[in-house]
């Protein structure tokens, strides 16, 4: 088998320890005679499977009891309508902070089901870093304050949580979920397309304070009403269960592993040898991000001359690191480096990177 390093931003690379066990397991899961693909959603092998499944996720990021776990279905951009329609009824109002793409498109969609104020932005500089909290213009009677963490496609991550009083905090945790710890009880609401640092695409985990329940607008629909789904155990239609069996695995591989404190200082040096080679580049390779906001899971980086940008990405793939070409609303290169990219892939793409400007300068 060919060994790559998959750089891309989403679907993204999975632990090979999990997909060698689910490559185990997908005839006959523990002795049941079926896969997880065949078997009923409701019967006591899936049931097992999706309880687990919470716990760990409970016990990984420390969510308070009373907090509900949502496994739900159409990622993490139906959530886009669905946080409105159970959250805006409260006051009929909602302000939003847009650091990029995602946030971009939480706003658009948020603004056909009430009143949207965009409390800060960085468009202003292109999305290229996090405005200054003191200049946020929170109004007091928003019923929540939406932000996206960390923007996937700008590379724009926030390094802590932002204070915003009593007003629930909403966070679009999709690609930096379980890659640093969070305090679960500053947040009204994290939800997170799977894609990323969670399993295979599909499945959409929403966390939600339970007295934020129960405030649907009547015209929300049934599978997007967060107390409907609450009441049914994530089973009020026939969940991912497939997506929801890898996530727990790659759970159990993230315990195994230390938990998510210890991941978050692996991350924190992967994250830091390819800026170092950005830095270190003399300008061959260009970050545009805020030092002080860069993420550490989506790298975005520009070469001094985009004439070199075919012949990068040709010989990144010869040398087996794929998926680096950047969005192709900013071009070009992006490395994603989220919790299942090995050290090893890393140290390749620095390597790769060094050499390509050694014989390009």
């Amino acid at each position: 088998m060919t060994t790559v390093y998959n750089f891309s931003a989403g679907p993204a690379v999975l632990p090979k320890d999990v997909l060698l066990q689910t490559q185990q397991e997908l005839l006959d899961w523990h002795g049941s005679g079926m896969s997880v693909m065949e078997m009923s959603h409701r019967g006591p092998e899936f049931t097992q499977i999706i309880q687990e499944a919470e716990a760990d996720l409970r016990d990984l990021m420390a969510i308070p009891a009373h907090y509900k776990v949502l496994f739900l279905q159409g990622g993490a951009t139906t959530q886009f309508s669905a946080i409105p329609l159970n959250l805006i009824g409260r006051t009929g109002k909602a302000d939003y902070v847009n650091t990029g793409h995602w946030s971009k498109g939480a706003i658009a969609e948020a603004r056909r089901y009430g009143d949207i104020h965009v409390a800060a932005s960085g468009e202003d500089r292109q999305f290229t870093y996090i405005p200054d909290l003191t200049r946020w213009q929170v109004r007091p009677d928003a019923a929540y304050l939406h932000y996206t963490p960390n923007e996937t496609i700008g590379g724009v991550e926030f390094q802590s949580v932002p204070t915003v009083g009593d007003i629930p905090l909403v966070a679009d945790m999709s690609s930096n979920i379980l890659s640093r710890p969070v305090d679960v009880s500053r947040f009204g609401l994290i939800y997170a397309g799977a894609q990323k640092n969670i399993g295979p695409s599909g499945l959409v985990i929403v966390i939600v304070r339970e007295d934020l329940l129960g405030h649907a607008l009547p015209l929300t629909p049934k599978l997007m009403n967060y107390q409907l789904v609450a009441d049914n155990d994530s089973m009020l239609n026939t969940p991912a269960t497939f997506a929801v069996y890898v996530a727990g695995l790659i759970f159990k591989w993230l315990k195994a592993k230390g938990g998510v404190a210890a991941m978050e200082q692996i991350n924190i040096a992967k994250a830091d040898k390819i800026y170092a080679a950005i830095d270190g580049s003399q300008g061959f390779y260009r970050n545009p991000i805020d030092i002080a906001c860069r993420s550490r899971m989506n790298i975005p980086f520009v070469l001094h001359d985009d004439a070199l940008n075919a012949a990068f990405l040709k010989e990144a793939a010869d040398h087996r690191l794929l998926q680096l070409k950047g969005h192709k609303s900013v071009g070009g290169m992006r490395a994603s480096i989220y919790n299942a990219m090995p050290m090893d892939g890393v140290d390749a793409l620095v390597s790769f990177m060094q050499d390509f400007a050694g014989r390009h300068t």
